[in-house]
């Protein structure tokens, strides 16, 4: 029987983000969950159906909270429409998602997991898909400059920036990493 308790459920999802982060797809068990949220050994296995339906939650989980606040999407509504905005905006978000160090490397896992689970990858490839129309959509409505391309050359060359400084933040440092999202902007968004 699987439990309702949201918050309980939530819990453990967020616990299995960080299992993931830090011990890799091969060491989240329902135990390490249960010792990670803190809660009685077999309590993962009242939530969650199986371990893909535990990874699946996860990478699901993980998209929501790299979601922009109320405070960011305000900022966005009323930013200008020009290229140095623009490299703002992706300085921002490369800063939002490195901050959740955790969520974006069990995402790198959950994507290692998904060669091996049709299942997750298909979850994966429908939420990556996904936010890229939608951030393609905000792009055309929003009067940036640039056009569909230049918003998925973007997303896949400020994805690797942000590996590299989770993995091996001393290739860069903070300063070389803003003057790279500025270059990419610049060099890719065609005014």
């Amino acid at each position: 029987m699987v439990r309702r308790n949201d918050e309980r459920r939530a819990a453990l999802v967020d616990a299995a983000i960080e299992v993931l982060a830090r011990d890799g797809a091969r060491g989240l068990t329902f135990r390490a969950v249960d010792t990670e949220a803190a809660v009685p050994v077999g309590t993962a296995s009242n939530y969650f159906t199986d371990r893909d339906d535990l990874l699946t939650q996860a990478g699901a989980r993980v998209y929501e909270r790299l979601q922009p606040d109320e405070a960011t999407l305000t900022r966005l509504r009323t930013a200008g429409r020009d290229r140095e905005t623009y490299a703002e905006l992706m300085r921002e978000l490369v800063g939002r998602v490195a901050a959740y160090r955790t969520g974006y490397l069990a995402l790198l896992e959950l994507r290692l997991e998904a060669t091996r689970r049709p299942g997750l990858r298909e979850v994966l490839t429908e939420r990556v898909r996904a936010d890229m129309d939608a951030n393609v959509a905000y792009h055309e409505a929003s009067g940036f400059p640039g056009d569909a391309t230049a918003v998925k050359l973007l997303v896949l060359t400020l994805n690797w920036l942000i590996v590299e400084q989770l993995t091996l933040p001393d290739v860069f440092t903070e300063a070389e990493r803003e003057q790279l999202v500025a270059a990419a902007v610049e060099r890719i968004v065609e005014e």
